[in-house]
């Protein structure tokens, strides 16, 4: 089995489409292709995938709607149109799913939400949550208050951070162009479509660098291959793809050679370990009881409070801690859902009582296994 059909097989993805897809370069919402994603993501649901869409187009939509033909300049009418255009987005979106008797959930989020511990933990729990319960989670930027993300930005950058985030096996973006070519195939007809890259090929970033940005967007090539390099920080693949093409994600599904694959450097579980590492600094530790040290090593589960003897450090939710056994030797790392005044009172406690030891409760595991790996 090749890395296509294995890509196919997996089961977790995001999927992030372009404004000048979504509205048809400048026409309004194409409500037909829309729709076909839908038909085409219920497909995938109906196959055990959980799917996060990440969707441009209120800008656009909003540009249509208002009458304007050329992308503002001034950050105030890019968030009008981009307030304006959700309306109309989210509601071809609800609209398209529900014929398939799915429900779709609006995020909106803006890069701080994903760089701030505590939000990105927020975040990935209300993902996750949409995802246990079948919803399609509908991501995009808030253009309405994001400031230098919305002037220089794009839903590529965002698309990778939430691969990065739910930790996706598969990233697609679905754009106006068949793949990444080695020239823009604009000005040179008989360029070469790339088939596959490695995510650190250092000439990727050179051959993107000439696709260019339309009017109807704020990317172009080079911002879906910094893409592809981010969502492989956490070891997901990437696939660039033409978003018009009938059935692609089916396509992509049954392994066929559409658009062009772009992997991680790095095996997936190597790459996360990597990247959950270097992202913070260590801020405290939790001493685990034998159970837990073997829960952890050998069945790769969650780290529940019961599993833990002490708490030492100064966390708060969202910080890198350290999992270490009774003998002061490190097993695992990860981001931890409470802060260390809540680990400390709920150390030994089983997961029912989180929530009458403190009043509320966030998450059941202290870790989840999705942010924890093992050293």
């Amino acid at each position: 089995m090749n890395i296509r059909q294995k890509l196919g097989r997996s089961k977790r993805w995001v999927v992030k489409v372009g404004s000048s897809l979504l509205t048809n370069d400048g026409q309004g919402l194409d409500r037909q292709l829309i729709a076909s994603w839908a038909t085409q993501i219920a497909l995938l649901r109906q196959s055990g995938v959980e799917l996060v869409l990440v969707s441009s187009g209120a800008v656009s939509e909003g540009m249509v709607r208002m009458g304007w033909t050329e992308r503002p300049h001034a950050l105030h009418e890019l968030q009008a149109a981009a307030a304006i255009g959700q309306m109309g987005l989210i509601q071809t979106y609800e609209a398209s799913f529900q014929a398939h008797g799915l429900h779709a959930a609006q995020i909106l989020l803006t890069h701080e939400d994903l760089s701030d511990r505590q939000r990105y933990l927020n975040a990935r729990s209300t993902l996750s949550t949409l995802l246990r319960l079948g919803v399609i989670p509908i991501v995009n930027e808030n253009d309405t208050v994001a400031c230098q993300e919305l002037r220089f930005g794009d839903n590529d950058t965002l698309a990778g951070l939430v691969a990065n985030l739910i930790g996706a096996e598969l990233l697609v973006i679905l754009t106006d162009q068949p793949g990444m070519y080695e020239q823009d195939p604009r000005s040179n007809p008989d360029a070469c479509l790339i088939r596959e890259a490695r995510a650190d090929d250092a000439a990727l970033e050179q051959m993107a660098a000439g696709g260019g940005v339309g009017r109807w967007g704020s990317g172009g090539m080079l911002t879906k291959v910094m893409a592809a390099r981010r969502a492989a920080r956490s070891g997901t693949a990437t696939i660039i793809a033409a978003g018009r093409e009938t059935d692609v994600l089916q396509a992509i599904v049954s392994g066929q050679e559409t658009g062009t694959l772009i992997v991680p450097a790095e095996a997936p579980l190597l790459a996360r370990k990597q990247w959950l590492a270097n992202r913070l600094q260590v801020r405290g530790s939790l001493t685990l009881d034998d159970g837990a040290v073997k829960v952890l090593t050998e069945s790769g589960r969650s780290l529940l409070a019961v599993g833990v003897t002490a708490v030492k450090g100064d966390f708060r939710r969202g910080d890198l801690v350290s999992c270490v056994s009774g003998a002061g030797q490190e097993v695992a790392r990860g981001l931890v859902n409470y802060d260390v005044t809540e680990a400390a009172r709920i150390a030994g406690q089983a997961s029912e009582r989180i929530e009458e030891l403190l009043g509320y409760i966030d998450e059941a595991e202290l870790i989840h296994r999705d942010n924890l790996v093992l050293v």
